[in-house]
């Protein structure tokens, strides 16, 4: 992984250690798709895999959100700081997994205990994505902003 840094003089961020402190502690993101022209912006959990830079997030089939994926997979995300500024934020392409919610269900329960309900009740109708991204701005507060490479 490689820091690009956005200002010169700034101290020392262990930026990596701090994107994969963030993917791993927050547990929502907005996720943000676009179809002509016309933006639409939703919360939806995820699990980021650190060994694979692979974020995951799970949606009912049929949704508006999976229409709008198929037509359209460039996306934005951040994740929802839920206590200070700290939060990461990228662009990249979602595409259908080929993983299920049953083969990430540990993860996912891990990350959001809650989660297991939601896979009891509905996991066959879950569809799980996957979103790649080659960068990603890593935000501790209004000081420290740092751009990372994966």
């Amino acid at each position: 992984m490689q820091i690009i840094q956005k200002r010169k003089g700034d101290p020392y961020m262990k930026t990596k250690a701090e994107f994969l402190r963030i993917m791993a502690v927050q547990a929502e993101m907005a996720l943000a798709t676009s179809v002509d022209n016309i933006p639409n912006v939703r919360i939806v959990n995820f699990y980021f895999s650190p060994d694979s830079n692979i974020l995951y997030f799970a949606t009912f089939r049929g949704n508006d959100k999976v229409k709008e994926i198929a037509a359209n997979e460039k996306i934005a995300f951040s994740t929802i700081p839920h206590g200070g500024n700290e939060h990461v934020k990228a662009k990249g392409i979602a595409v259908k997994s080929r993983r299920t919610i049953f083969d990430l269900a540990e993860k996912f329960v891990e990350k959001i205990p809650d989660y297991q309900d939601t896979i009891d009740a509905a996991g066959k109708s879950l569809v799980l994505y996957e979103i790649k991204f080659d960068t990603a701005v890593v935000t501790l507060d209004l000081e420290h902003i740092r751009t990372i490479k994966l």
